[in-house]
């Protein structure tokens, strides 16, 4: 798809993947809606980002905050690119710890909630908005990239909320791509690895070397640049769909 022109949502756009996404796709000719929570950080990035940029403060659960974020994409352009960022944990933890007690339900919901139900409630709005552009010459009228992560491939002990949401994104790429095939609208997910995002980079010297010691090649945390490349690449691609792509530099969880 030619993304000069056209709009996008990135949700979680104030966040290190978000944010590297968001300058990818404003760099790429696309005016960038930045969604998220956290009001004073969408502005900040969408005050740098300058005219091609819009922040939208909400909840990816909130239909009405998600109605005020296509609404600014759509103003500025063919709403054509939806990217699902956002994300996270309520709690990990061994379904049931050493001490006996079972992994606590509330917070394998919320997990659950904060993950795949928000990325399965951003694509059907978006995607509903996307079915009235003018397809393309290859007949597409929209993209939507989701986050996974391989904790929902090979997920750790201990990940098992966690992992259990990120499976849920990884299980709804193909139905989703087939069921809006007809609309014209693609999509795909990257299941990242250990990713060098701020708040890594708050961690104890021998805790990161830990996290990278399993990484093939390039010995290192993926950059969020490399995440928003890959979005790009998917976005322009019109031959991708239903795939769920490793971003990990060949990094396969131990237990």
């Amino acid at each position: 798809m030619d993304l000069q022109g056209r709009s996008a949502v990135v949700t979680g756009g104030a966040g290190g993947l978000g944010s590297a996404t968001a300058r990818r796709l404003v760099e790429a000719g696309m005016h960038t809606v930045v969604f998220d929570r956290d009001v004073d950080r969408a502005a900040e990035l969408a005050k740098e980002l300058g005219d091609n940029a819009t922040a939208v403060s909400g909840d990816v659960l909130s239909d009405d905050d998600v109605a005020l974020a296509i609404d600014a994409a759509r103003a500025a352009g063919p709403f054509s690119l939806l990217v699902n960022v956002a994300g996270g944990g309520a709690g990990g933890g061994r379904l049931v710890a050493r001490d006996g007690t079972p992994h606590d339900k509330n917070a394998f919901i919320k997990t659950l909630e904060m993950n795949a139900v928000t990325t399965f409630n951003m694509t059907r709005l978006a995607a509903a908005a996307m079915a009235s552009n003018e397809p393309d010459e290859h007949g597409q009228r929209g993209v939507v990239v989701n986050t996974a992560s391989i904790a929902g491939l090979e997920g750790r002990t201990g990940q098992v909320g966690y992992g259990s949401a990120k499976a849920a994104i990884l299980g709804m790429t193909l139905p989703m791509a087939r069921d809006l095939a007809v609309i014209g609208v693609r999509v795909c997910a990257v299941a990242p690895g250990t990713m060098g995002t701020p708040i890594m980079y708050t961690l104890r010297d021998e805790l990161r070397a830990e996290l990278t010691k399993g990484i093939v090649f390039p010995p290192r945390f993926g950059r969020p640049e490399e995440f928003a490349l890959l979005v790009e690449s998917i976005a322009r691609n019109p031959y991708l769909n239903g795939e769920n792509i490793r971003l990990d530099g060949a990094l396969r969880f131990a237990p």
